[in-house]
């Protein structure tokens, strides 16, 4: 896995150069220190993963994340902050990062990045299950039947909102797991989004 790291401390940078390329699948192809260097190696390396900071000088790491996923919408970003803040969170949810992270946890930085690799999304059940009091204000009223989402799909979608996998909405429904990965797959073609992330942040600003 090929990844570039960007943060505006060159140090903390260096040792997670260190640390990652120590678990000896991945290898880190550049390193950076600001948004505008994020963006400009992004577009050099087309790393398989950018973790990246947020708070940094000029661009800051969610600017150069807004920027990088509207020309690549399949980028693999993943924060990795020293702050939880609310903000920040509701931010990189909807400008479709897939990770957010706390750079306390040094030990839990690798599996992030495998598991962002293999196409899921990395923002802790602690953060999942604050979204319902971080997503204020959306659009009441929201018509998902216009998308052609099924009583059925509506409930997965509410499910999935709660934060629940796809074994405990199989156990909550009595569907196979299978049957629910093709329903959740089917209702992010028909919202055109990402992950059940984005479609839990989805969920939340559209709720009545």
């Amino acid at each position: 896995m090929n990844i570039v790291v960007v943060d505006d401390d060159r140090i903390v940078a260096a040792s997670l150069k260190m640390i990652l390329e120590a678990a000896g699948n991945i290898s880190v192809t550049a390193l950076g220190s600001s948004g505008k260097e994020a963006v400009e190696l992004y577009e050099k390396h087309d790393p398989d993963v950018l973790l990246m900071d947020i708070r940094m000088d000029g661009m800051t790491g969610l600017e150069a994340g807004e920027l990088i996923l509207g020309r690549h919408k399949d980028a693999r970003i993943l924060y990795l902050t020293t702050f939880a803040d609310d903000e920040y969170i509701i931010k990189a949810l909807n400008i479709g990062a897939k990770g957010y992270i706390l750079k306390q946890d040094f030990q839990g930085i690798a599996p992030a990045l495998e598991t962002v690799m293999n196409g899921q999304s990395v923002f802790g059940s602690s953060i999942i299950g604050r979204l319902p009091e971080l997503m204020q204000g959306g659009k009441p009223g929201f018509d998902y039947a216009k998308f052609g989402i099924s009583e059925k799909e509506n409930e997965i979608i509410g499910l999935v909102a709660q934060g629940l996998s796809n074994k405990e909405i199989s156990s909550e429904l009595y569907l196979s797991e299978g049957t629910v990965r093709n329903y959740l797959s089917g209702i992010l073609d028909k919202l055109g989004l990402r992950d059940r992330t984005q479609l839990a942040v989805f969920y939340y600003n559209n709720k009545e």
